[in-house]
Parts: C-alpha cells; sequence; structure tokens
C-alpha cells in the first residue's frame, strides 16, 4: 500500500505496522490554511520533513493550531514533484539507540510550491501567500551555503548580479532575489509584519538571513527599483523580524535498509531517488531521537505555539549562546573531526566509527579536553550533558544511517565556524600553541583534501563549493612522497595564514608549523593517518 490520503483511510493497515497517523482532519486542516496560511518554509529537504513538520504535526495534533505549512523549494524542483506524488505526506522513522524504530505519518505540509522552473502558478502562489496578513513565520532550511550571494565578499553569482539589476518586478533567478521580491509583494499589500526565521545549522543565522535579504533591497533602491519606504520597513524590527536559532537533530539521507524495512511492512513506493542536483529523497525520512530548537522570541505578528511540541523560546543571547555551545564545541567540530578522518580510514558510518578505538578515543578527547573547557553555558542546555549525551547516544547510534561523507560536504564553509572561535578564545590567552587534537584535525582535512586515502586509493572528496580551488593550491604536494619543510610551508602558508579559511591566522596563533608537520607526515605514505593518530593519543 502506497503513502497517499485515500490510503490513509486504512487505518487497520498502519496502525498494525506500528505506524502513527495524524489525529485531525487533514482536509479540514488544508482548507483553513488555504484561508489564513501561517508558515510558510522554504526548503523542503529531509530536515524540514524529518523534524519541523513533525513539530506543526504534534500542534495539529494536539488541537494547539488548526493550519499546516507552506513548502517551498527553490532549488530542486524534483524535490516537491516526489512529495506531491504521494499527497504531501511523508513517514518519519525515529531510529531509537536502543534498536527500536519509532514511526509516523508526517501530514501537516498542506500545499507545496516548487520555484526555478517556468511554473507560474507556483510563484503566484507563493506572492499570495506572503500577501495574506495572517502570515506569521517564513522559516528557512536551504544550508549554511545557501546564504552566499556570491563565492566571495567582492563577486555575485551571475543568478544574483541579474536579480540585482533587474529587480523585484522581473523573474527571480536566486534565492535572495525570490525572497526579497516576495516580502515587498506584502509590503505593497499593506506590510503586514512577518518573522524571517533561519533554522539552519549556522551561527547567528538570523544575521546571514538579513544581510542576505538587506543587501538585495539595498541594491534595488540604489539602482531605483524598490521604494525607499519598503528598505525602511525590511529594517524595521517591528515590522520584519529575523529571529535566531539554534538547532539540532541529526536527519540523515534516507537509508536503504530503512526502505527495505517499509517495504518489507509492505508499504509500496518507498524508493530513494537522487534528482539532477544530487538531492536524495524518497517518501520516508530517518531521524535520530535527539532533538534541540532554541529560538530567539522575537516575532511581532505572532507566532504558531511550537512550545507545546518541545521548542525553547528565549532572548538572543541565550539562543547564541546556545548556538555557539553546539556549533563551535559540542557537536559540530566532533562531527567535522570524524567526517574527514572516517572517509580517509574507509568508514562508511559515523557510528562505525565510534567503534573504532583510535577514532572514539581521539574524538572523545577532542570535545572534552579542548572543546568543553571554552564552551559557553547557554542556561537552557547544559554543555557537559549536551556533549555526554553526543558522545555515548548520538554519535554511537548504530541504528542511525549517518555517513562522514554527508558530514564532510561544505568543509571548507564550516571550518572558520566550527573552529575558528575556539581557536580564537585559545588565542586570546596565549594558549593555542598548546593544542594539539584541532591541529590534527585542520591537518587531517588538508590531508583529505589530497583525495587520497590512508591505503593509498584514490577517493572523491564530497562537494564543497571551495573543492577545486583548494585541491589545485595543494597540487604541488602529491601523496607518497617525502618533502622538505620549506616546499611544504610554501604551499600550505597561504592557506595557514587565511582568517576566512579557519577563523584565525594559524600561524599568528602559533599553530601553523605544527599543522605542517602533521600534514607532512600523513601524506608521506599509506598507513600514515592511522599511526599519527594512535601517536598523537599516546603522546599527548
Amino acid at each position: 500500500m502506497e503513502l497517499q490520503d485515500k490510503t490513509l483511510q486504512e487505518r487497520d493497515f498502519w496502525v498494525a505496522r506500528g505506524i502513527r497517523l495524524p489525529a485531525y482532519d487533514r482536509q479540514a486542516m488544508r482548507e483553513a490554511t488555504k484561508r489564513a496560511p501561517v508558515w510558510v518554509h522554504f526548503g523542503t529537504g529531509n530536515l524540514f520533513r524529518g523534524y519541523i513538520a513533525g513539530l506543526q504535526e504534534e500542534l495539529l495534533d494536539s488541537g494547539a493550531a488548526v493550519c499546516g505549512i507552506l513548502a517551498a523549494e527553490t532549488y530542486d524542483r524534483q524535490t516537491v514533484e516526489q512529495m506531491r506524488e504521494n499527497d504531501l505526506l511523508c513517514l518519519q522513522a525515529v531510529l531509537c539507540a536502543d534498536g527500536t524504530v519509532q514511526k509516523r505519518v508526517i501530514a501537516s505540509v498542506a500545499e507545496a510550491a516548487a520555484l526555478g522552473g517556468e511554473s507560474a502558478a507556483d510563484w503566484d502562489a507563493l506572492c499570495g501567500w506572503f500577501r495574506a496578513p495572517s502570515l506569521q513565520l517564513v522559516s528557512f532550511t536551504i544550508t549554511e551555503k545557501g546564504y552566499r550571494l556570491g563565492p566571495s565578499s567582492d563577486e555575485r553569482f551571475p543568478t544574483v548580479e541579474h536579480d540585482m539589476q533587474a529587480g523585484p518586478d522581473a523573474l527571480m533567478q536566486s534565492l535572495s532575489g525570490q525572497v526579497t521580491a516576495l516580502c515587498r509583494q506584502r509590503f505593497l499589500a499593506g506590510g503586514a509584519p512577518l518573522a524571517l526565521l533561519s533554522l539552519d545549522n549556522c551561527a547567528e543565522n538570523g544575521r546571514r538571513l538579513s544581510a542576505m535579504i538587506w543587501t538585495m533591497a539595498e541594491e534595488w533602491l540604489a539602482r531605483g527599483l524598490a521604494e525607499e519606504a519598503f528598505v525602511r520597513w525590511l529594517k524595521d524590527p517591528g515590522k520584519v523580524s529575523f529571529p535566531w536559532s539554534m538547532i539540532d537533530r541529526i536527519t540523515p539521507s534516507p537509508s536503504p535498509d530503512m526502505a527495505a524495512m517499509l517495504a518489507a511492512d509492505g508499504v509500496d513506493g518507498m524508493e530513494i531517488r537522487r534528482s539532477a542536483q544530487g538531492g536524495v529523497t524518497a517518501p520516508f525520512v530517518n531521524t535520530e531521537e535527539c532533538a534541540y530548537l532554541a529560538i530567539e522570541d522575537a516575532f511581532p505578528n505572532g507566532r504558531p505555539p511550537l512550545e507545546r511540541a518541545g521548542v525553547v523560546f528565549a532572548a538572543r543571547e541565550v539562543v547564541a549562546k546556545a548556538e555557539t555551545m553546539k556549533v563551535c564545541t559540542c557537536l559540530n567540530p566532533l562531527h567535522t573531526a570524524l567526517a574527514v578522518f572516517g572517509c580517509l580510514l574507509g568508514h562508511t558510518r559515523i557510528a562505525q566509527e565510534m567503534r573504532d578505538d583510535d577514532l572514539r578515543d581521539f574524538v572523545t578527547r577532542l570535545g572534552r579536553e579542548e572543546m568543553l573547557p571554552v564552551a559557553v553555558h547557554p542556561g537552557v542546555f547544559e554543555p557537559e550533558a549536551f556533549l555526554k549525551e553526543v558522545l555515548t547516544r548520538r554519535l554511537p547510534n548504530a541504528f542511525l544511517p549517518d555517513t562522514p561523507q554527508r558530514i564532510a560536504a561544505d568543509t571548507s564553509q564550516k571550518m572558520p565556524v566550527r573552529f575558528g572561535r575556539t581557536l580564537a578564545v585559545y588565542a586570546s590567552r596565549g594558549s593555542a600553541q598548546e593544542l594539539r587534537l584541532i591541529p590534527l584535525v585542520i591537518a587531517g582535512w588538508l590531508r583529505y583534501l589530497v583525495g587520497v586515502d590512508d591505503a593509498g586509493k584514490m577517493f572523491a572528496p564530497s562537494p564543497d563549493p571551495l573543492l577545486p580551488v583548494l585541491q589545485a593550491a595543494l597540487a604541488p604536494l602529491s601523496f607518497g612522497r617525502q618533502y622538505r619543510v620549506e616546499q611544504v610551508h610554501e604551499v600550505l602558508a597561504p592557506l595557514l595564514s587565511d582568517p576566512a579559511l579557519f577563523g584565525v591566522d594559524l600561524y599568528a596563533a602559533g599553530l601553523g608549523e605544527r599543522v605542517e608537520a602533521l600534514f607532512t607526515v600523513m601524506t608521506a605514505r599509506p598507513g600514515a593517518v592511522r599511526e599519527t593518530l594512535r601517536r598523537e593519543m599516546r603522546e599527548n
């Protein structure tokens, strides 16, 4: 039986398989959403369907909400096409550390629009959603790189440049242009207040989102393509807010094992697809049981009562501390360390790495000895308890099909965030040169970029916007050769001294030479990565 509205009427089939069904009238929900939309979300990937849509599902089930979410996709139209095949339903599988699977149907998505093609109807639908005075919240999961307007601060992507020059009345080609043009539609329709909320896993995500939209609007104003009053409205926090958030739930790509399990249960049509853009999607999503979400309570037009679904609302300072705790110390740096060394050592699952004595010892000591001492305490979460849960329950969860290859994507964008603050704190104390494990992660990432694993076999590094540039910079240092100190320094110095890559100048912090030495050793011959890990754990 396939996952569709009509098959949900066969309740005995789903209940017999331990699958929880919606407790509300979905048709009534969709009609209420159409009349008075409350929430639009951009980015229909696994995090949205595996976590965020489930929050509204809880509110609908409990009667705390009557409207669902309106979903929009600007990058991968095929995701929405697949969602429509299943009547916008999704089967959520929560993979618990004890091996049990909690399954439920997520039905909270009321409608979906896909941009980036020639569908005028989808754009018109979005304009209508944004004009509605009832709309309270527009949220985003577009990944960390989605907020960038160009490859550098001095350059613009061609689509962004087009939109800046064409103005809001033209057919927008970039996400920044689309969202800013939609905001202008709301302004022209009366300017009811609105909150624009980034739910992406990156520090100061609200600031990144506001900068993206304000920059586009200011460019239009400078060219006479938009009203000064519109820009003032956008920048008035009483009219348009950009709350910060901290979100944390590991939601990897759909697992073939889960697809097979559902097929064995008689749930048809659960095939995993890869789109032309490289996205991996399915009518189901698998995720972990642990979840954290803290949001700055700044919603000028009201908001859904998400605290009833476990969301923490707090002041910006508290949310920023929670995000810093997670992203800069207690989770994300450990993920990056496991990602690069897992790829080098031939692992294909994060949980598998946590059964590797060398890697488990390495990441445990990295977290406890170099990260936790500089972790900020947000007050709403306890850093030591958070880290303990990461090391003992989340990363070792053998039932969560997360891969180092997935985590390794876009590492160049993550390095300055995940390690830069910690390095800066130690540098300000004059003790950065005493660090032993963070330099090993950095050297490991550079070794990973060589594209040869520890057995001497070539592999393709995960997608990264700076991958061609970084690999070209490292090209003079090939695998399997011995190099003089000055040869390595000549190649690595431009990278290690660049604060844009690591948040600090590693030489000024007293770490550049150590990274050079570690990279040199690990690149010399097969087996050197494993030997270096063991030596560093033994000697430090």
